[in-house]
């Protein structure tokens, strides 16, 4: 009979330990249950991966030809001003054109900068002006390509499976931050230039096979009668940001990454870092990269509690709060690299929560015509932020040094934290209705 009610208890607790870990780890649902979400999955994985491993190239070769760490953040200033056209006025575009075949043509652009660059490589010691010019074309069209992927999500799953979909994205996206800059460091230093701007030529077409079978994704009607009198692009572009205006929680989402990234992202400065201040070389660049991703990787397959949270505008302040800290921290560890990966691992497992909290805020809040509006004015933020953070980090280190720049940095993303929630103290305050677990709707 004793015998009997230990195996209760120990059936009773191991049942309890499989609900624990369900509530914590990350459900992969999505990669089940939906076709086309998982081969943009999958084709992004590889892609994304190319792309890390091209822009850890653009940073080693901009610093090779120059021995500048203002001309390494040029690169951000470079990429800028192409990003913030094609992403403001491809919105209207993404809102009222095909999305699986604008991906096709924005993916083919992608490998031509990619491409470009390549050859620069080939000539042996290519014009500035030519990595400027073919890394700025090629941010451009990547961030119109992360928006309309980004605009497309919405229709590939479940509203109920969305917030699991946002976690899964990032498990992909960091894992490509964590294997793009390592083995891009490592091949840059063993094979070249010319080899890493080849891998990431070819990885492209993993994309491109994955647009190619999905559906097709046809611009949904407007709800909006007025939207159907709108015909010009700027037009469209103003009334896009004119649902942004009265909307004060979605602008602090996008307030809270901007500070984050402005003052925060000290990657631009990893190239001088490696060498000064950790007495490495190219290898280390990677690491570095890396380091926050391998952060942001654990902190995504542990995402399975975020569903429960109601007040998800403070968790997103907690989140850049929790960021800032680990950044200002690795500015002071001097050479003790180990501390450095830790503490950068932090930074990005911070970085990671805040991300799935504002893109389920942004993604939930918007209806689909102008969802591509609203997914650009995301991407824009998302990729314009840690460009003008290169410009911002290049420009203190040059005034004062690469380690003031960085522990500066942290502590003005703290201080934007605070008065972000002093300003709009609703952001803080802020409840999204609460879906209920995915595998509990799977189960229905």
């Amino acid at each position: 009979m004793r015998h009997g009610r230990s195996d209760v208890s120990t059936a009773q607790d191991q049942g309890r330990f499989r609900r624990g870990i369900r509530r914590v780890a990350l459900d992969v649902t999505p990669l089940r249950t939906a076709r086309d979400f998982r081969l943009l999955w999958l084709g992004e994985l590889v892609s994304v991966t190319g792309s890390q491993i091209s822009l850890v190239a653009v940073f080693v070769q901009v610093y090779a030809l120059t021995h500048s760490s203002a001309a390494v953040c040029l690169v951000g200033l470079c990429q800028l001003v192409p990003l913030v056209l094609f992403t403001i006025f491809g919105g209207p575009i993404i809102d009222s054109h095909d999305r699986r075949r604008l991906l096709i043509g924005a993916t083919l652009l992608q490998s031509g900068t990619s491409s470009l660059l390549l050859v620069g490589a080939l000539i042996g010691h290519p014009p500035l002006a030519l990595v400027y010019v073919a890394a700025g074309l090629g941010g451009g069209f990547g961030g119109f390509a992360l928006s309309v992927r980004s605009a497309m999500l919405p229709n590939l799953v479940e509203p109920r499976q969305l917030p699991v979909a946002l976690s899964l994205n990032q498990v992909m996206w960091n894992t490509c931050l964590i294997v793009g800059p390592g083995v891009g460091g490592v091949i840059i230093d063993e094979l070249g230039l010319a080899t890493a701007y080849a891998i990431d030529v070819g990885s492209f077409a993993a994309i491109l096979a994955a647009a190619w079978m999905m559906r097709s994704q046809a611009p949904a009607p407007s709800e909006q009668p007025a939207a159907a009198a709108v015909t010009g692009s700027w037009r469209k572009v103003v009334e896009g940001f004119h649902f942004l205006r009265g909307r004060r929680v979605l602008q602090a989402a996008f307030y809270a990454d901007l500070v984050a990234m402005i003052f925060g992202m000290p990657r631009a400065l990893f190239p001088v870092l490696a060498v000064t201040q950790f007495h490495a070389g190219t290898k280390i660049v990677g690491a570095l990269f890396s380091a926050v991703s391998v952060g942001a990787v654990i902190g995504a397959l542990t995402t399975g509690w975020v569903g429960q949270v109601r007040r998800q505008g403070l968790a997103v302040l907690v989140a850049v709060a929790v960021w800032g800290m680990g950044i200002a921290a690795f500015g002071l560890v001097g050479d003790n690299l180990g501390l450095a990966f830790l503490l950068l691992a932090v930074a990005g497992g911070a970085d990671v929560i805040s991300a799935v909290f504002r893109g389920t805020i942004l993604q939930l809040s918007v209806p689909d015509d102008l969802r591509g509006r609203m997914s650009a004015v995301h991407i824009l933020v998302v990729t314009g932020g840690p460009r003008l953070g290169d410009l911002e980090a290049g420009l203190v280190a040059s005034a004062f040094t690469p380690t003031i720049s960085v522990v500066s940095g942290g502590v003005a993303c703290i201080a934007g934290v605070v008065i972000l929630a002093i300003a709009i103290p609703d952001f803080a305050r802020f409840r999204m209705h609460v879906l209920p677990p995915v595998h509990e709707v799977a189960a229905s």
